[in-house]
């Protein structure tokens, strides 16, 4: 077998690929023994039938794929081994000759590449962004401080629960007359959140018991997520559907959240031991609070004055066609080559821009430790919660999560993508000049 690199230009190349007899035929000889064994032919006894007759029945798609798979193959290696830097994967050109598969023996195959672009990120203090910080107002401040009394708030056992209760039960699968299902699913101390039960007339349910009443819920509508349902019932996901939807909730204990208050003790909790021992000193950790709270947004802001000037900067060209045909065939026929076209433009800013992060985390040798995944993940569920309304959990829920969050291969990607995107953020921030401009809370917004 014998590949060819030719560059087309600075942006697109094509690999040629030839490949001979002897490149596939002992695999393809074995493909057609093995289906001699095993193959169920009318008129003959498994193993028996025909050599000649398996060959002309499974020989050109046992060829067609041992020959796919040495081209796979062999190019992603040739492309590593040379360290050919490549946007999305190579596609069959347009100009590739017709192949006889009944007929050759030798074949040749051509495949486009989108070649990335050469380009240097060079910065230092003499690059100035502005940076933009909030001017603490009254409303501001005592916004804030109520987020503080909930965040510092506690659960402790309480008597009747209401929609913000933390409810402990063990849940027993039942038939569908509610009688207990034999050898069926049983999870004690079963931790409910009533700001997680998704289903109205489920969560009314719960409303106003106490420890030691029983009832009877459909899990499914309560917890439409199948993977907090599989949780909750401590099984795996997959074992979901051979259950029963009515589960018996016993319930144990029922705690009610209840909002700190303002003393000696939500002082140490929320600013550390001793360090505010007054509500003056309170006011004044709240603004100096405030300002760092805000300096997130104050980031997102700088963020996209980052991302946009280093974009224009750079000058990053790109294989446009390459690109729109790569779009259309991943997509598999979901989008047409002018609805492509029509979005391209977003579709380039992104791919400028993870271009030149990459290149950053690269040169500054950015790693990605299993601490960094944990911590963003459960950065991520805590957003996630406080947009249903759930300031403040215990760390268990959190921390349990998270692990599930992690686990998902999907889920970790995108999440190592955003410790890597957060690192090459905070080198850049310390490398450039921040121009800083105190705006009040409307500029604050708009911007």
């Amino acid at each position: 077998m014998n590949i060819a690199h030719e560059n087309s230009n600075s942006l697109n190349a094509v690999l040629r690929v030839k490949i001979e007899a002897s490149d596939y035929q002992e695999k393809v000889e074995k493909g057609l023994k093995d289906y001699r064994r095993k193959a169920a032919i009318k008129g003959f006894r498994p193993g028996m039938a025909p050599a000649s007759l398996i060959n002309k029945l499974y020989r050109k798609p046992i060829l067609l794929d041992e020959v796919n798979k040495l081209i796979s193959e062999s190019i992603s290696k040739y492309i590593h081994d040379n360290n050919i830097k490549i946007l999305g994967e190579p596609l069959p050109s347009e100009q590739q000759a017709d192949i006889d598969w009944d007929n050759q023996s030798e074949f040749e195959f051509a495949f486009d590449l989108g070649m990335a672009p050469e380009f240097e990120i060079k910065l230092s203090k003499r690059d100035k962004f502005p940076y933009y910080l909030l001017k603490v107002d009254a409303k501001t401040r005592e916004d804030y401080k109520k987020n503080l009394l909930s965040r510092f708030g506690n659960y402790s056992i309480g008597d009747v629960a209401d929609e913000k209760s933390l409810i402990t039960a063990t849940l027993t699968e039942l038939n569908a007359d509610e009688s207990p299902r034999e050898n069926g699913v049983i999870a004690e101390s079963a931790l409910i959140s009533l700001m997680l039960v998704a289903d109205a007339t489920e969560k009314a349910k719960f409303m106003g018991c106490k420890a030691g009443d029983v009832l009877t819920i459909d899990a499914p509508k309560a917890f439409p997520n199948e993977t907090d349902r599989a949780r909750l019932l401590r099984i795996e996901k997959d074992e979901l559907n051979s259950i029963e939807p009515l589960f018996q909730a016993t319930i144990t204990e029922v705690k009610e959240f209840k909002n700190a208050e303002i003393n000696q003790d939500l002082f140490n909790k929320a600013f550390g031991e001793g360090v505010v021992n007054s509500e003056e000193e309170f006011n004044q950790k709240v603004d100096e609070a405030i300002e760092n709270q805000f300096k997130n947004e104050s980031d997102n802001r700088l963020r996209k004055d980052i991302r946009e000037k280093l974009i224009e900067k750079t000058a990053i060209e790109l294989p446009k066609e390459f690109l729109v045909r790569w779009l259309v065939t991943i997509n598999e026929g979901k989008f047409t080559t002018e609805q492509v076209e029509k979005d391209y433009i977003h579709f380039e800013s992104d791919l400028k821009w993870q271009l030149i992060r990459d290149f950053i985390a690269r040169e500054q040798e950015v790693k990605i430790e299993a601490e960094d995944l944990k911590h963003f993940a459960k950065i991520y569920v805590r957003y996630q919660m406080a947009s249903y309304g759930m300031g403040e959990l215990p760390d268990n829920f959190i921390e349990g999560y998270a692990d599930e969050m992690l686990k998902k291969e999907e889920q970790r990607n995108k999440i190592a993508e955003a410790v890597v995107e957060e690192k090459v953020f905070e080198w850049i921030k310390e490398t450039i000049k921040l121009d800083e401009k105190k705006v009040d809370r409307d500029e604050f917004e708009k911007l």
